[in-house]
């Protein structure tokens, strides 16, 4: 996978726009500065939106309620959530009516129980399943529960394994960093339900109505992979947590499609990197930037968009497996744009 061209704006090339919250949308309790006008072009263009979010502390309606506030108009229905794949995972498996011990928060309580399971906070002998998502107030009383049903035999799912998130003060743990209390405690692994596994994105194309969606994220390892799981074209933005190191490191399958500085992205034809090769040495232009690789090595040059020396520098690393990402040809690039 390598970064590609669009000659319009994405919002025209694909069905649906499945849009990742935290870090793209809002960091916190703020919205990033780009999204509302963003998401209202998109709509205006006819691009259908859903929201598909790792975080399983908040219900969809809440969701929605904090996108309005926020200059985004949302319903429920808009909102998918990874606690709904999660309860939707463990309905599929034991009947209606089941004893569910929730180590999380409201949202992942309400989704199981929509799902007619019983959700649960003390590990009895009937419990037949362990369902963990993100919660900002996590007890130490649910992580014992939890781990004791698990070693109980319980069906233990993750809602989502996002190890980090960005919020209003930095990069805190997530729900990924919880989990592995209990699987460390237990020797378990969990059944991952949100992305980059297929459920999240899936909902999501279902309620669009999408065949070809346009998968926005922040990060690699979930909202791209995901988007490289499905098949389908994944923009990386840089308003979250994945930084422009990331993307020049990312392995063959967290490479996104389209590179953009935050979800306006989507609105926009994309320029694509041009690689040409002369016996070892190899010439990749985007923009008005060339970077030329040869014996392993990088070195970038002229002026223009920063983001088009990025795409130029990740096209060219991308396609030369002797470039070390983290080398030092790779770190002056990465300065000389300014990162």
């Amino acid at each position: 996978m390598s970064l590609q061209a669009a000659d319009r704006p994405l919002n025209e090339l694909h069905d649906a726009m499945l849009l990742d919250l935290d870090g793209v949308v809002y960091i916190g309790p703020a919205a990033v500065p780009a999204a509302p006008e963003a998401v209202g072009k998109a709509r205006a263009a006819g691009a259908r939106v859903a929201f598909v979010t790792n975080n399983a502390g908040r219900t969809p309606a809440r969701i929605a309620e904090h996108l309005t506030q926020l200059g985004v108009p949302a319903t429920p229905e808009d909102v998918v959530t990874s606690a709904e794949a999660a309860a939707r995972l463990v309905s599929s498996r034991f009947p209606a009516g089941s004893e569910v011990l929730v180590v999380g928060d409201t949202g992942l309580r309400q989704a199981v129980r929509r799902m007619g399971l019983r959700p649960v906070t003390v590990a009895s002998d009937e419990v037949v399943a362990v369902v963990q998502g993100y919660s900002r107030s996590m007890s130490r009383d649910l992580l014992d529960q939890g781990t004791l049903a698990v070693s109980r035999g319980a069906l233990y799912v993750a809602s989502n394994s996002d190890a980090t998130a960005p919020t209003e003060w930095g990069v805190t743990p997530a729900n990924g960093s919880f989990v592995r209390v209990i699987a460390h405690a237990t020797g378990v692994e969990p059944i991952v339900a949100g992305k980059p596994q297929r459920p999240l994105h899936e909902e999501g194309m279902l309620r669009t109505g999408a065949s070809n969606p346009l998968i926005v994220g922040d990060r690699l390892d979930t909202d791209i992979e995901g988007a490289t799981v499905h098949g389908a074209a994944g923009l990386l933005v840089l308003s979250g947590v994945a930084t422009a190191r990331d993307a020049l490191a990312a392995p063959l399958h967290q490479r996104p499609r389209y590179l953009a500085w935050n979800v306006s992205g989507m609105n926009e034809a994309h320029p694509g990197p041009v690689r040409r090769v002369d016996g070892d040495t190899a010439r990749t232009e985007c923009g008005g930037w060339t970077v030329t690789a040869s014996r392993g090595a990088v070195r970038i040059s002229g002026s223009g968009d920063r983001l088009d020396g990025l795409r130029a520098l990740c096209a060219a690393v991308w396609a030369d497996e002797t470039i070390d990402p983290a080398g030092t040809s790779s770190t002056e690039a990465l300065a000389a744009l300014g990162w």
